[in-house]
This record gives structure tokens, sequence and C-alpha cells, in this order.
């Protein structure tokens, strides 16, 4: 069974839309895809709705935005309760964050760079939660960087003076709001250094495995092999299940849908433990 658990649509920062992502999962030969859109689920009823006509299955969830001690970290939730109403506030205030944090960022950038926050809107149409990679593809379309990466290279790194935070959650209480919507949370890409200076430390997993976290992205692009055997290690020392994903956002990353996969027994697991079941053709 192949089963690519962490992908975006263009209800975040993806550039499928949910039912064009569903089907280049099944142009992928994947047997499920987890959907899991920053901060929103606004995708989940499209892709479920494409599930019979594409054979693939749907895993539903969200990748939730974390930070302990100004250090990112990012949650991939699963099948948890949508109309949790804990849950619910906790995502739109950091969407609503998010957006506002993109129009500072906007208003430093216009004294340097040709982009206004219309050129953002505009890219960002149609998506829930509006974030960097809608500046950066505002930055390419006015001819200041070939692509996204080299926009995140430049003036939208978290070194950039241009840069601002936003709200997100304690990670440990994510994984504890998680489970209290029925969820199954996962930790996303824990080692992947190149996107920021610092990374969270141990004894941070170690809390949130004691507030249910269930398993470590062991398997993504953003972790070599020293990064995904230190996660690996981390992971069964503290009895956490070992993930994978690609982790894909269409044109908007070089990833590819199937490039790394999560086990099925992991799967099993997660549905297992999930207040939702899969949606299955």
């Amino acid at each position: 069974m192949r089963i690519d658990p962490h992908t975006h649509s263009a209800c975040s920062d993806g550039t499928d839309s949910p039912a064009d992502l569903m089907a280049a999962a099944a142009r992928a030969g994947l047997d499920v895809v987890g959907l899991t859109d920053h901060d929103t689920t606004a995708g989940w009823a499209e892709a479920a709705a494409a599930v019979a006509d594409t054979g693939v299955a749907l895993l539903r969830g969200a990748e939730i935005s974390c930070s302990d001690d100004g250090v990112t970290l990012h949650l991939l939730a699963y099948l948890f309760d949508p109309d949790d109403a804990a849950l619910t506030a906790a995502l739109e205030e950091v969407r609503t964050s998010r957006a506002g944090r993109g129009e500072r960022m906007v208003e430093r950038l216009a004294a340097d760079y040709p982009i206004t926050w219309s050129d953002v809107a505009a890219r960002a149409a149609g998506a829930e939660t509006i974030g960097r990679p809608h500046i950066a593809d505002a930055l390419v379309a006015a001819g200041c960087f070939p692509d996204r990466a080299a926009a995140f290279a430049g003036p939208l790194a978290t070194s950039s003076p241009y840069y601002v935070r936003h709200r997100a959650l304690d990670p440990v209480e994510a994984c504890r709001l998680v489970r209290a919507a029925g969820g199954v949370p996962v930790a996303a890409h824990p080692r992947a250094a190149s996107r920021q200076r610092r990374l969270v430390p141990d004894e941070t997993f170690a809390r949130m495995a004691e507030a249910g976290l269930a398993a470590l992205e062991v398997d993504h692009r953003d972790h070599g092999p020293v990064q995904r055997e230190q996660a690996r290690r981390l992971a069964l020392s503290l009895g956490l299940g070992c993930s994978g994903s690609s982790d894909y956002h269409g044109a908007g990353k070089p990833n590819r849908l199937g490039e790394n996969l999560m086990p099925p027994e992991l799967l099993e697991r997660i549905v297992a433990e999930g207040v939702l079941p899969l949606v299955t053709p």
C-alpha cells in the first residue's frame, strides 16, 4: 500500500485544487493520500468528493502552525472532528494572525520591491490560509525572483529584516487539542535544519509524546541521511511511530507525490485512534 500522508492544495499554499490533487495522487500510483493544508480543513469536502472517481482513499488532516521558544514546528493532525470548538477556534486565530502578518511583511517589502497586498491576495485567490508562499508568488510574478525557493532564500527568510512572526500554538498544547478533538498528531519534518537556524529540542518532543504525539515524520525531502537517522532514533527512544511523506505543494515546490511514504501499520494506528474514518472508494 502506497500512502503519502502530507500534501497541500490551493486551500493553503499548494497550487492544485483538492480535486486535482486527488487526480494527481491517482496518476502517481498512490492508494491513500493525506490532505493536510495549513491550519484549515477547507479542502476536505472537495477532495472527498473526488475519491470515487480517482480510486484513491483520503486521509483527512491539517498542518497546524506551532512554535516552541520561537522555533517553528508544524504538527500534522489527522482524522479529528472539524467541528470541535476549541481546535476550530485555535486554527481560526492562527489563520487571522497569518493574514495580518502577511500584510505587515508586504508593507516592509513594498519599500524595496514592486508588490502590494492586492498582488498577494490575487495570488492567494481561493486560499483559506494566506502565507509566505503567496508573497513569494507575487514577487515571482513581479519579476523579482525566478521561483518561490529563491524568494524564500532572500527576503522571505526568517532571518530577513522583512520577516514578521505570526501567532502559532504551543506544540504540547496543540497535541492536547488534537487529541481532545479525536485526532491523531504527528510532528512534521522535525529535523529540517535548512528551514531555520535552531531546531526544537528533544525535551519538547518528549513532552509532546506525553500529550499524545503518535509519530515523527522521519522520511522527508528536507531531511538528509543524518537528520533521518536522528529523527528515527528520537522516535524510537520515545516510543513513537516513524512516518514519511512528500509534503507535495503542486508547482509550488519540487516535491513529488509518493517520494516518501507512511508505513501501512502507522496508518492503521491512526485510523484506529481517529474519530473520523478514511474516505474510501
